[in-house]
C-alpha cells in the first residue's frame, strides 16, 4: 500500500497547473498601480455576474462581512431576528449579530443538511422575523423552490448563504440567484478560491446594489460624503485577479469533484459498506452524500455519515494512515459559547445534533485520483468490518 499522503484539499496541484497565468495578471496588476477596487475588480465582478446569471456582483473583502453587508443593505438590524439554520459555519449566525439582529435557529433534513423547511415554519412567528438565511452545505443547494413561497407569504426577505456552493444549480439556476441576495466567500479552500480573503454578494435589485458599493466603502456614496454607516471590506485588485483566472475552470473543477463523489458511492458499495438508508448508518455501514432529483451538488466537502458509535475510531484511522480528514461540525450553533445568551439547550435540534455526532468530511478535490479513493475506502472498510 501507497504511504503517501492524501489531503483532504490539495491546492498545489491545482496552482500547478494554472500558475504561469495567475502570474502573469497579477503582475499586471502590480505594475498597474491600482491595487484596491479598481479596473480588475470591475473585471471579475462583471465576469462573474455574467457567470451566475446577475445583473450585480459586488466584490468585499471576505465572505463575512459579505454576509453581514447584505444583511444591512436589506434594511435588518436592532430588534430584527433572521432565521438560520443551526448546523452550519458560525459566520452565519455571527453575521446575524454584527448587524444588532438576532439569530433564530432551525433544524436541518437529516439526508441533505440544509434548512428544514418544517422547523422554519415553526419559527415563523417569532418576534421581528425579518429574513432568512438558506445555506446551500456542502456545495448542495437548499430547497429555493419551496422556501421562496414560504419566505413570500411572511414577508421575509432571503439571503443565501453561497460561501460553499459557487457554481452549484438547483432547477437550472445557480446557487446565490434564488432569492434577493447572495453571499459568497472565495476562502482559499473554496471551490473558487483566492489566494487570501475575498468574498462577494449578488442581486437583481439595482438599489440593493448600489447599497451594496456604498456600505462596502464605509458608507461613502461620494468622496468623503458618508450616507450611512457602513464598513471597510474592499476587493483587493490582486485577489480579483487571481479569481478572474480561476473562474475560467471552475465548471471543469466542479465536474471533476462530482466524479469523484460518483467514484466514492461506488467504492462504498463495492466494499459492502455502502448504507441503503440515507439517513440512518447501521455501524458496520457509511452513507454517502444525497443529490435531490434536479439539483447539481459542487461537492465542496463530501461528507458522510457513520454511525456515531464508529465515527470517531474511522476519524483516528485515517488520520493514522495520513489521511486527511475533518468533522464538519462537532457542535452546533445553539450549543456555541457565544450563542448562550439565545438559551440553546441540548436536544433542542436532534437532527442538527446528531449530525454532529455522525458526519465526518472525506478527502475530495479535482485532482484526486482513484488510487487515493481507494485506499480512503479501505480504511474505513477496516474499521467498520472489524
Amino acid at each position: 500500500m501507497s504511504t503517501t499522503n492524501i489531503p483532504q484539499l490539495d491546492l498545489t496541484t491545482q496552482y500547478a497547473q494554472i500558475e504561469e497565468e495567475i502570474l502573469r495578471e497579477v503582475s499586471a496588476v502590480l505594475r498597474s498601480g491600482a491595487y484596491i477596487l479598481g479596473p480588475t475588480v470591475k473585471a471579475f465582478e462583471e465576469e462573474i455576474a455574467s457567470y451566475l446569471g446577475v445583473k450585480h456582483a459586488v466584490g468585499v473583502a471576505n465572505g463575512s462581512d459579505a454576509l453581514a453587508i447584505a444583511l444591512q443593505a436589506l434594511g435588518v438590524g436592532l430588534g430584527d431576528s433572521v432565521a438560520v439554520p443551526v448546523y452550519t459555519f458560525i459566520a452565519t449566525a455571527t453575521a446575524v449579530k454584527r448587524v444588532g439582529a438576532r439569530p433564530v435557529f432551525v433544524d436541518i433534513c437529516p439526508s441533505t443538511y440544509n434548512i428544514d423547511l418544517a422547523s422554519l415554519e415553526s419559527v415563523l412567528g417569532s418576534d421581528g422575523l425579518k429574513a432568512v438565511i438558506p445555506v446551500h452545505l456542502f456545495g448542495l443547494c437548499a430547497d429555493m423552490d419551496r422556501l421562496r413561497p414560504l419566505a413570500q407569504s411572511h414577508g421575509l426577505a432571503i439571503l443565501e448563504d453561497t460561501a460553499q456552493a459557487v457554481g452549484a444549480a438547483h432547477g437550472g439556476q445557480k446557487a446565490g440567484t434564488m432569492g434577493q441576495i447572495g453571499s459568497y466567500s472565495f476562502f482559499p479552500s473554496k471551490n473558487l478560491g483566492a489566494c487570501g480573503d475575498a468574498g462577494l454578494i449578488s442581486t437583481d435589485d439595482d438599489t440593493l446594489a448600489a447599497n451594496l458599493r456604498c456600505l462596502r466603502v464605509h458608507g461613502q456614496r461620494e468622496k468623503y460624503i458618508h450616507a450611512e454607516l457602513g464598513i471597510n471590506s474592499r476587493l483587493d485588485s490582486v485577489q480579483a485577479a487571481i479569481l478572474r483566472v480561476k473562474l475560467k475552470h471552475l465548471d471543469v473543477w466542479n465536474q471533476a469533484r462530482r466524479e469523484v463523489a460518483v467514484r466514492y458511492a461506488q467504492l462504498f458499495a463495492d466494499r459492502g459498506i455502502a448504507s441503503a438508508d440515507p439517513n440512518v448508518p447501521t455501524p458496520a455501514e457509511v452513507t454517502a452524500p444525497q443529490e435531490p432529483e434536479g439539483y447539481e451538488s459542487v461537492y465542496h466537502q463530501y461528507v458522510v455519515r457513520v454511525h456515531e458509535s464508529r465515527r470517531d475510531k474511522v476519524f483516528e484511522a485515517l488520520h493514522q494512515a495520513r489521511i486527511g480528514c475533518s468533522i464538519y461540525y462537532p457542535l452546533a450553533l445553539h450549543m456555541q459559547p457565544c450563542f448562550a445568551d439565545l438559551g440553546g439547550r441540548e436536544g433542542q435540534f436532534p437532527v442538527a445534533e446528531r449530525a454532529c455526532r455522525e458526519t465526518l468530511a472525506l478527502p475530495i478535490f479535482p485532482e484526486m485520483t482513484l488510487e487515493q479513493q481507494e485506499r480512503v475506502v479501505d480504511v474505513i472498510a477496516g474499521v467498520l468490518k472489524a
